[in-house]
């Protein structure tokens, strides 16, 4: 099924537009969200706004915002106050400047959008990504909508554009923050655990590769509910004794991955040793018993 386009906007630089379509590039609704339901009679439950003074329910007309200064001291806003202060929505993003791809720490990477080429902009679409990716710079610029104003990159992805929105400076946390205390390394401890690497290294990151185990977990719980099974918990494994010797971890780790190679060379139709033929019988036996 062809994506279907959430919007549309236009990038401009210098004396070049490019008439782009938005695309959302995830799927937030892939989630396993829960309603909260009346324990006796399995009904939804209805949410209600109750003033804490009054103790009385409120309405959604008698609702107001309000921005809190002091400890419960507040200031109110009126529905057309709030919308006045708000950033009028733009069809375009101005691109500002351009910098190196590397130098943007993912840290500040938040919502993403796919841009396809809108009509008649098939052609400077291409040079743009093109451009951008034989630069291995990306574009970065403002882009307005939905009241706010976002600062966004433009990066170039295999044949295309994608528009990541980035956070602002003061959304994200230094880790100079973060208490990490000074510590050796030593050489040898060093080589093993790039020694490590190299065996676990890859060429690039396949997202394939990985899947969401809770979400299969909850959805297959779910639908034994619905069959109307009943849902067996299992015991969580007991955690492994804590290594406190770096070196033999490291080691250890190694010595686990050379040997899986070796495992896993082994020919699947093997057959069991004769032994273990014999004593299936006599395990059958003692089972019955």
């Amino acid at each position: 099924m062809a994506a279907r386009s959430i919007g549309s906007l236009t990038i401009s630089f210098g004396m070049v537009s490019i008439p782009v379509k938005l695309y959302s590039a995830t799927e937030a609704s892939r989630a396993v969200s829960f309603n909260l339901l009346h324990k006796g009679c399995g009904s939804r439950l209805k949410q209600q706004y109750f003033c804490a003074k009054e103790e009385v329910p409120v309405a959604r007309e008698d609702m107001v915002k309000g921005y809190e200064f002091s400890k419960d001291q507040y200031v109110m806003f009126t529905p057309e106050e709030l919308k006045a202060l708000e950033e009028a929505g733009t069809h375009s993003a101005e691109i500002t400047e351009f910098v190196p791809l590397k130098t943007v720490d993912p840290v500040y990477f938040d919502k993403a959008y796919y841009l396809g080429p809108d009509k008649g902009g098939a052609k400077p679409y291409a040079l743009l990504a093109r451009a951008l990716l034989e630069s291995g710079r990306c574009a970065l610029g403002r882009w307005a909508a939905r009241g706010k104003q976002y600062i966004v990159m433009i990066r170039p992805v295999e044949d295309g554009l994608v528009m990541q929105q980035l956070l602002y400076a003061a959304e994200v946390r230094s880790i100079k923050d973060i208490e990490i205390p000074q510590t050796e390394v030593k050489p040898a401890e060093l080589k093993l655990a790039q020694q490590l690497i190299e065996q676990q290294a890859a060429d690039k990151f396949d997202p394939a590769a990985y899947s969401d185990d809770v979400r299969a977990r909850i959805e297959a719980a779910v639908q034994k509910k619905v069959e109307g099974q009943e849902i067996t918990m299992t015991e969580a494994p007991e955690s492994g004794a804590q290594v406190i010797d770096l070196m033999e971890a490291l080691r250890a780790s190694l010595g686990k991955k050379a040997a899986a190679p070796a495992k896993a060379a082994q020919p699947a139709s093997r057959k069991p040793p004769r032994r273990a033929q014999q004593a299936e019988p006599a395990q059958k036996k003692a089972a019955k018993k």
